[in-house]
């Protein structure tokens, strides 16, 4: 048996010098295609990928939810962002559908306007961010791929008095 192992490695690696040593042949009669390097940018635009558990804010600064979702029609466009109001760790979590252009997304932090100890990575300033200029970052926020959070005019229980959504099977 270990003779068998023994000479088909050795026939493998007699067959892959072979192969090596060949050299290509070089065809005159054809011109080589020219290198074309096209690299396409995508400057300012979100990765939906990136949306999938964007917070919910509303103007009053409460976190009213998180995006779990986000529907488009057959021609590709955004209708429907599907968020996740209450429950806890996936569990009592109510889901309703709201128009997308209902959705105002802000790239600077939320305004922290609670007493105590600030929670990092937020500054002051109002939800919308017209108010303020914009916070200082190490990353830029245009290149960031997806902004700080969303902004929907509801509370969170006017959310969660909305009829729940269901993915239709």
């Amino acid at each position: 048996m270990m003779k068998s192992i023994a000479a088909g490695l050795a026939g493998t690696a007699l067959l892959a010098t072979v192969a090596f040593a060949q050299a290509p042949t070089a065809t005159t009669d054809k011109a080589a295609p020219a290198a074309t390097a096209t690299t396409t940018t995508a400057s300012g635009q979100w990765r939906t990928s990136k949306m999938d558990g964007l917070k919910v804010y509303n103007e009053a600064n409460e976190n009213i939810g998180t995006i779990n979702d986000l529907l488009m029609d057959k021609n590709g466009d955004i209708k429907i962002a599907v968020i996740g109001v209450g429950g806890f760790l996936g569990m009592g979590e109510h889901l309703v559908a709201v128009p997308y252009e209902k959705l105002k997304f802000v790239n600077e932090p939320v305004a922290y306007t609670g007493t105590g100890a600030k929670p990092a990575g937020t500054t002051t300033g109002a939800a919308t961010g017209t108010d303020r200029p914009a916070a200082p970052a190490s990353t830029s926020s245009a290149s960031k791929w997806y902004p700080d959070h969303a902004v929907f005019n509801a509370s969170k229980d006017e959310l969660k008095n909305m009829p729940e959504f269901k993915y239709a099977e």
